[in-house]
């Protein structure tokens, strides 16, 4: 599992470098290589979070000996240590969905061999609690352990629709625009709700990254309500949701009748 979202806080983020705390600097280093999917040198770490070069190489040291980044020839990734934590952050019930789960993750990937989620909510946002990669991958923010807004996303809004105190506090956080696409009014918002639990099927319409599509249905768990989602997502120059949703639905049954069983 990749590391959850860690956010230093609003003072450190308005400080600059050098009033950041060596702590601040460390959780920013971290956050910087949660965003992106591949290593990263000393040099390019400095930049992108205005660091010296000489305190990005010290933190680096520091973070790899206590195992939450590890280095690979030259450059940093986030490291095992990691995993441990994301694990106790959200508990073990997410770590059995995904290992029940999986299974059927696998199925809609053979059927589509597009890019697939499997996704739980957590408190008004969406975490990824595994993925497959498709032959054909679109831009796409998802990463294992992240956490994404859930109204700006298929999966997302597939457990909100079912989930009305979620829903609700979603809305009175407010519903920031991430895209031009993002469904931002809040009686847009509900009204797309009550379609989603009357058709049992959500989409993004590039709602929360540009040029991507997903198609998202729920996992129905003992209690008739929502234990995780499952999405199927795509490039919108080439990608119909709709060509996907026989064996999304299909796929989500058996899902949700293994997550019945317990």
């Amino acid at each position: 599992m990749a590391t959850p979202y860690l956010d230093p806080g609003p003072a450190a983020r308005e400080a600059g470098p050098d009033q950041q705390t060596a702590v601040d600097k460390a959780l920013t280093l971290l956050k910087s290589l949660a965003e992106h999917d591949r290593e990263i040198g000393v040099s390019e770490l400095a930049r992108r979070t205005g660091l010296t070069k000489s305190t990005t190489f010290r933190l680096l040291g520091i973070l790899q000996r206590n195992d939450v980044i590890e280095r690979v020839g030259s450059d940093y990734r986030l490291g095992p240590r990691l995993s441990d934590i994301g694990a106790k952050v959200y508990g073990p019930t997410s770590l059995v969905l995904r290992e029940r789960l999986l299974p059927h993750l696998a199925d809609l990937y053979e059927l589509t061999h597009e890019t697939v989620h499997l996704a739980v909510l957590h408190d008004t946002d969406i975490m990824y609690v595994n993925k497959i990669h498709g032959h054909r991958p679109a831009r796409c923010p998802s990463q294992i352990g992240a956490r994404l807004p859930a109204y700006c996303t298929a999966v997302g809004k597939a457990l909100l629709a079912f989930d009305h105190d979620a829903a609700e506090a979603a809305i009175a956080a407010g519903l920031p625009a991430r895209t031009d696409h993002t469904l931002s009014d809040p009686g847009r918002f509900r009204a797309e709700l009550r379609r989603i639990r009357q058709d049992g099927i959500a989409f993004d319409r590039q709602e929360a990254t540009p040029g991507l599509v997903c198609v998202a249905v729920p996992i129905m768990g003992p209690a008739g309500r929502p234990v995780a989602a499952l999405s199927v997502a795509g490039s919108q120059r080439r990608f119909d949701p709709m060509r996907f949703a026989p064996a999304l639905r299909r796929v989500a049954y058996e899902a949700s009748r293994a997550a019945q069983r317990g």
